[in-house]
């Protein structure tokens, strides 16, 4: 790998290899984030999934579990992120008739070396995908959208908030 393409990313060494990111000299920090995402349907889906109709189960309570399952697993999921030992991980969704919707918010905690960013994320991807699984025997055209950070706190680069 190229090591021009590297500049500003922290999961290449100088010769272009992947590395973890090595934390060991980091301060504990109290550390938050809260990502986001919808998950829009036809609108007799989210009837159905309003009224417990769904054959499955309760497709927004199991949603809500996986998405804290995932959270939990991040760090085997995706390659270079750190295993944490996470104080908290909350997954909240809401329906909206009208835009049919399901909204998606994850909010997880930590207090530690490295962020919640991408457990948070993991959280929302998660619970998106398995309230498409639930349904998709009803509606194969849901669309899982804008996936996305909402906040983050803590750490050397202090809060970010998205516009």
């Amino acid at each position: 790998m190229s090591t021009n393409s590297n500049a500003g990313l922290t999961h290449f060494d100088n010769a272009g290899n992947a590395v973890m990111v090595d934390i060991s000299n980091k301060e504990n920090t109290t550390r938050e984030a809260i990502a986001a995402g919808s998950v829009r349907m036809q609108p007799d889906t989210l009837k159905t999934i309003m009224g417990d109709g769904i054959k499955k189960g309760d497709a927004l309570s199991v949603a809500q579990l996986a998405g804290i399952m995932g959270a939990k697993h991040t760090a085997d999921l995706i390659p270079l992120c750190h295993p944490l030992a996470l104080s908290s991980v909350n997954v909240d969704l809401t329906c909206d008739p009208d835009r049919n919707i399901v909204d998606i918010t994850a909010t997880t905690k930590i207090t530690g070396k490295t962020g919640v960013e991408m457990e948070a994320l993991t959280a929302v991807s998660v619970a998106a995908l398995t309230l498409y699984d639930m349904c998709k025997a009803i509606d194969k055209g849901m669309q899982i959208t804008d996936i996305r950070l909402v906040k983050k706190t803590g750490g050397k680069s202090g809060t970010y908030e998205s516009f």
